[in-house]
């Protein structure tokens, strides 16, 4: 076992996997307590023997004084390269704005920004999450014919540092004649909520010549219009549109649903469940017992299920006649029988869990999951839809899965409809994906690639604008050129804890948030940096700096909220 070195000890303080220096200090105590004699000078503790390692905390933790004595040192920042960067996930949003986090080789990722809460926790320090792109955003250099994405597969040697609230990406490649750093960042500066609460992400990039030749190139970045990203099924268009102002350019990403003028036919009854068995479906498991059963025999404490049948399938309430020990254990699958698609929407009551593929209802075409419906964790169900619209003609059937055990670990399902309305529900500019979002180009210099940047397309389609500006670098010259991704999802909602974004009160829009960071660039960014300097500006050993500023990037993530009403609430 090596001594940590001062990289392990000045760990970044955004990696989102135990640090290097924490991994060998388990490693150092695992090999302690299977036994293995080796060198005190080379560990940072024990050895322990069995006794002692019965208490939680020693009394004598043997730390060796070597290795204490280390930990004064001022030491050097720590840089991460090759297998580490998987491992990067630095949030770089606004404070109670959302979560979106930079990747070791500057890819931005997670993108919970579309009030879509995912897990959050200590469970991801051992468990972490892998890097996910659920939109089309990127930056890339074009030097000729030959175009170079700024990520890890763009050029051979990626680089990472970082020190909140600034994560710090250098790319370079031999074959390549320039240099990259990125400085990726949310203004954050403090005693100023409102402007370290802005819903954008500063990604300034400079370029350095480092051949002998000048160099003519161009610096882009694309972004997908990702407006209602989880509806991508409605009826509705995305639009893009270019606005250009004295000191920027902006990428608006917007849209609308589309309203159908048609006479709606005749809705048509799938499954009202008016028997007493499971006629038409296949039977799996023991969840959903012999047949649907009487709403009035079901478990008084499951309250009112609602719906407007009788009967209804319910994987916690089993049918009379069927014994299940602990009912949310039980597991089972119902599979109609096959039909062809012929109306807009499949509307149907459901309930129970809010599990995909474990307690959810599948629609199944060509032996592939096309759509799934699931609970919201109440026993009352409700009315959702389907949009098959794209769909008509083709054969499809439905699944009704309880694969989940624990908590809320059930399925209701009531009436099944074919219909060309679609079942009331939460209105379009009410959803939580539904907002603006854009790419700036900012300076004074016209854009010179704007692709899709005036441009509409459905929004079952992929729409996906690019903005940038050409750059010639004498040998050894630099230039910087500074992109803001920004976005407005305001439609956050926790119940009765509250509901609506507190940045919305002062940005309306995408583009406004853009106007706001353009036009105050100079003091939002000298203020974040200055913060960043003054921090580190210390005889502090870095990776002390490092640990006891990593928690307020916490702010910045979906563990905290600021709702509209000023509320914060974690």
């Amino acid at each position: 076992m090596k001594k940590p070195t001062k990289e392990d000890k000045a760990s970044t303080s955004q990696s989102i996997l135990p640090n290097q220096n924490r991994r060998n200090f388990l490693k150092s105590m695992a090999i302690a307590a299977g036994g293995l004699a080796f060198a005190p000078v080379r560990i940072m503790a024990g050895p322990f023997t069995g006794e002692e390692l019965r208490n939680l905390v020693p009394v004598d933790k043997k730390l060796h004084p070597e290795w204490i004595k280390s930990l004064y040192e001022r030491g050097t920042p720590t840089i991460y390269k090759g297998e580490e960067l998987k491992y990067i996930g630095m949030p770089v949003g606004g404070i109670f704005t959302g979560q979106l986090y930079l990747g070791g080789d500057g890819k931005l990722w997670r993108w919970d920004i579309f009030n879509r809460h995912g897990k959050t926790g200590g469970y991801h320090y051992a468990n972490p999450p892998k890097p996910e792109y659920p939109l089309e955003q990127g930056f890339e250099i074009q030097i000729g014919d030959d175009i170079h994405s700024l990520d890890n597969e763009g050029f051979s040697e990626v680089s990472f540092k970082g020190q909140y609230p600034i994560g710090e990406v250098n790319y370079k490649d031999t074959a390549i004649p320039v240099e990259v750093k990125l400085e990726a960042y949310s203004p954050f500066i403090p005693l100023n909520s409102d402007d370290s609460g802005i819903p954008a992400t500063i990604m300034q990039f400079t370029v350095k010549n480092t051949s002998t030749l000048a160099v003519d190139l161009n610096l882009n970045g694309k972004l997908e219009n990702a407006i209602c990203i989880y509806n991508r099924h409605l009826n509705g268009s995305r639009n893009n549109k270019l606005i250009k102002e004295s000191d920027y350019s902006f990428l608006s990403c917007t849209a609308t649903k589309e309203e159908s003028n048609e006479e709606p036919r005749p809705e048509i009854t799938y499954e009202d469940w008016d028997k007493t068995n499971y006629q038409g479906w296949q039977v799996e498991g023991d969840a959903f017992g012999t047949g649907p059963i009487k709403k009035s025999d079901m478990p008084s404490y499951q309250g009112n299920v609602g719906g407007d049948t009788k009967r209804v399938v319910n994987s916690h309430a089993t049918a009379p006649g069927v014994t299940v020990g602990d009912k949310d254990n039980a597991t089972g699958k119902l599979i109609s029988s096959e039909f062809v698609i012929n109306r807009k929407f499949i509307n149907l009551w459901i309930g129970g869990g809010d599990h995909k593929a474990k307690t959810c209802v599948n629609l199944i075409v060509d032996d592939e999951t096309i759509l799934y419906l699931t609970g919201k964790n109440s026993n009352q169900m409700q009315l959702q839809s389907m949009h098959v619209q794209n769909l008509q003609g083709k054969k499809a059937h439905l699944e009704i899965v309880d694969a989940q055990q624990g908590a809320w670990a059930n399925i209701g399902v009531g009436k099944i409809t074919f219909s060309d309305v679609e079942a009331e529900g939460m209105a379009f500019d009410q959803l939580g994906d539904y907002g603006t979002m854009g790419l700036a180009l900012l300076g004074n210099e016209p854009a010179s690639i704007t692709e899709n940047c005036d441009a509409n397309s459905t929004l079952t389609e992929t729409l996906i604008g690019k903005l940038g500006r050409d750059i010639n670098l004498k040998p050894g010259q630099s230039k910087t050129i500074s992109f803001v991704v920004c976005w407005n999802f305001p439609n956050v909602k926790n119940g009765s804890i509250g509901s609506g974004r507190y940045y919305a009160n002062k940005f309306k829009s995408a583009s406004e948030i853009a106007h706001y960071v353009a036009t105050n660039f100079q003091q939002l960014s000298s203020q974040t940096q200055l913060w960043r300097d003054t921090w580190y500006d210390s005889t502090l050993p870095y990776w002390f700096l490092d640990r006891t500023f990593l928690n307020i990037s916490t702010a910045a993530t979906n563990t905290c909220y600021r709702y509209q009403n000023g509320r914060m609430w974690a």
